[in-house]
């Protein structure tokens, strides 16, 4: 198995800006979680493509900004992160945010639930909603 290997996908179009630096940030992300990087793969895609997804494998008629499948080996992860840009793109607007925020906001959302980190009930997804900020900031740091 691949191991340290971050790839980017589209199935939309959307193409993600500077692959490198935020493969940097997500290993950094991973690292501080005292986690090894596998083989993760993220997906961009639209809202129907993710809205299949959601019915077909979690049979959940909704929408939705992220699916992640997650296929860990221990502290090593491994797996699919599914992000709707047109999901992201309402985020911003609704939330008042700028687009790269969210975008970064559900990426590290996507890794934080490999390392194990859950968002069902309020207690942890406050819990989640602080470690989505303090690796957000991680972004902005010079490399």
């Amino acid at each position: 198995m691949e191991r340290n290997t971050i790839n980017f996908f589209t199935e939309c179009d959307f193409e993600l800006q500077n692959e490198l630096h935020y493969r940097d940030w997500l290993l950094k992300v991973i690292n501080s979680e005292d986690k090894d990087c596998g083989e993760i793969n993220f997906i961009f895609c639209d809202d129907d493509y993710l809205y299949d997804i959601n019915v077909q494998y979690l049979q959940h008629d909704t929408y939705t900004d992220i699916i992640s499948f997650d296929n860990a080996d221990g502290r090593v992860l491994n797996g699919d992160i599914f992000i709707s840009i047109e999901r992201i793109e309402e985020n911003a607007s609704e939330y008042n945010s700028h687009f790269e925020s969210e975008l970064n906001r559900v990426m590290a959302h996507g890794i934080l639930h490999f390392c194990g980190y859950k968002d069902k009930s309020e207690r942890d997804a406050g819990e989640m909603r602080r470690k989505e900020e303090e690796k957000m900031r991680m972004f902005h740091v010079e490399q």
